[in-house]
C-alpha cells in the first residue's frame, strides 16, 4: 500500500516497538497517525517528540481493545492499522483469563472493526513466541509452534484468527488484507522491565550503573536473536507498504549471541573494569531462539541494519540521558532500585 496521503491507526502506539513506529511513519507522506493506547504499559513520555508534529493525535476517547464501540469510532475513515496492543509474557502465565480477554478477544475486536471499517490493511504484532526453542537453526516462518507458555498461545490464535477471516471474506466487498511480524528478542530506547529476555539487558545496566557485577545464571549459554526496536519499526512501515497478504515474518537479524557474550559486551561498552557473577538457576521459558530473516527481505524488503554494539550503545545513551524516567519504569514493573 502506498503511504502517501494515507490515515494509520496505531494501536499500543505508546509501547516500545509503537512509539518508534509512529516515529517512523513521520519520515513517511501520510496525512493522519492516530494512536489508540490505555496507556497501562505505554506512556507520553514515549511520544513526546511525535506529538509535535500536527500529523499525529492521540485518539482522545480511550485506548481499551475491549470497548468495541469506541475502538469501532477510532478505525473509522482509516486506511491502514498497526496492532501492538498485548499483555506481556509473564502477566500472561499469571493471569490468563485477562490475557485471553486482552490479547485474544482484544485481537478479534481489531479484526472484526477493521473489516467493519473497510481497513484495507492491518500490520498484526505476533512474536517469536509462537515457536518456543528452536529445533533447528535459524528458525524459518515454517518452524513448527512448539510454544508452552500462554502468551505465545495468545499470538498462535491471533495468527489463526486473522488467516481465518482473511480466507472467510477474500474475494467480497470486506476483503480483509493482513501481514502477522514475528519478533525477535526487541530492544532499545524506551525500553521497560517487563520484557521476560530482553530485561535482562537493563537488569544488568542497572547492576553495572551501581558498581555491582552483572549477573549470569547458568553458564550463560542461552542465546536469542536480538533486535534492535527502531529495526522493528522500519520492519513494520515495510508490511505496511508491501503487497503480499496471509504471510508471517520473522523480524531479526539472523545472528546468535548468548547471555554470557552480552553481559561481556556491556561491560566493554559501559567501560566497566567488573567481573561476571555466575549464579544457579535462571530458568526463561526457551533458551534459544534464532530467526531466519530471509523471508522478509524477500517479501517486504525488511534487513535489520543495526548491529548489536551499535544497539546497546544506544541503549546505553538513551538510559544516560533519560535517568529518571528509567527509574519509574523500574518503579512501575516493581524491579527493585
Amino acid at each position: 500500500m502506498h503511504l502517501a496521503d494515507k490515515k494509520l491507526l496505531v494501536i499500543g502506539g505508546a509501547g516500545l516497538i509503537g512509539s518508534h513506529t509512529v516515529d517512523r511513519l513521520l519520515d513517511e507522506d501520510v496525512s493522519v497517525i492516530r494512536v489508540f493506547d490505555n496507556f497501562t504499559r505505554g506512556s507520553r513520555e514515549n511520544l513526546e517528540t511525535a506529538l509535535a508534529d500536527p500529523r499525529v493525535e492521540v485518539f482522545p476517547l480511550g485506548g481499551e481493545l475491549l470497548h468495541r464501540d469506541l475502538l469501532r469510532e477510532a478505525m473509522e475513515g482509516m486506511d491502514g492499522v498497526f496492532h501492538f496492543a498485548a499483555m506481556w509474557l509473564r502477566h500472561c502465565q499469571d493471569f490468563p483469563r485477562s490475557a485471553f480477554e486482552v490479547n485474544i478477544a482484544g485481537t478479534f475486536n481489531v479484526v472484526e472493526a477493521c473489516i467493519a471499517t473497510g481497513v484495507k490493511r492491518l500490520v498484526y504484532s505476533s512474536s517469536a513466541s509462537v515457536y518456543g526453542d528452536a529445533v533447528a537453526e535459524p528458525m524459518t516462518e515454517d518452524h513448527p509452534f512448539d510454544n508452552t507458555n500462554f502468551y505465545g498461545a495468545t499470538k498462535i490464535a491471533g495468527e489463526a484468527m486473522c488467516r481465518a477471516l482473511h480466507h472467510r471474506h477474500r474475494g467480497t466487498d470486506q476483503n480483509f488484507d493482513y501481514v502477522g511480524l514475528r519478533y525477535m528478542n526487541v530492544y532499545g530506547p524506551r525500553q521497560d522491565y517487563r520484557g521476560e529476555y530482553v530485561s535482562v539487558v537493563m537488569s544488568m545496566l542497572d547492576r553495572i550503573e551501581r558498581g555491582l557485577p552483572p549477573v549470569v545464571f547458568g553458564d550463560g549459554s542461552q542465546s536469542y536473536d536480538f533486535v534492535y526496536v527502531g529495526d522493528c519499526a522500519a520492519a513494520n512501515v515495510c508490511a505496511m507498504k508491501a503487497e503480499t497478504t496471509d504471510r508471517f515474518y520473522n523480524v531479526g537479524t539472523g545472528e546468535k549471541t548468548s547471555i554470557l557474550e552480552l553481559a561481556e559486551m556491556l561491560l566493554e561498552l559501559t567501560g566497566s573494569d567488573l567481573t561476571l557473577a555466575y549464579e544457579p538457576g535462571g530458568t526463561t521459558f526457551v533458551r534459544n531462539r534464532v530467526g531466519c530473516p530471509r523471508r522478509a527481505a524477500e517479501e517486504i524488503g525488511f534487513t535489520a541494519g543495526v548491529e548489536l554494539r551499535e544497539g546497546m550503545q544506544r541503549l546505553i545513551e538513551w538510559r544516560r540521558g533519560h535517568a529518571g524516567e528509567v527509574e519509574r519504569r523500574r518503579e512501575d514493573a516493581g524491579v527493585p532500585g
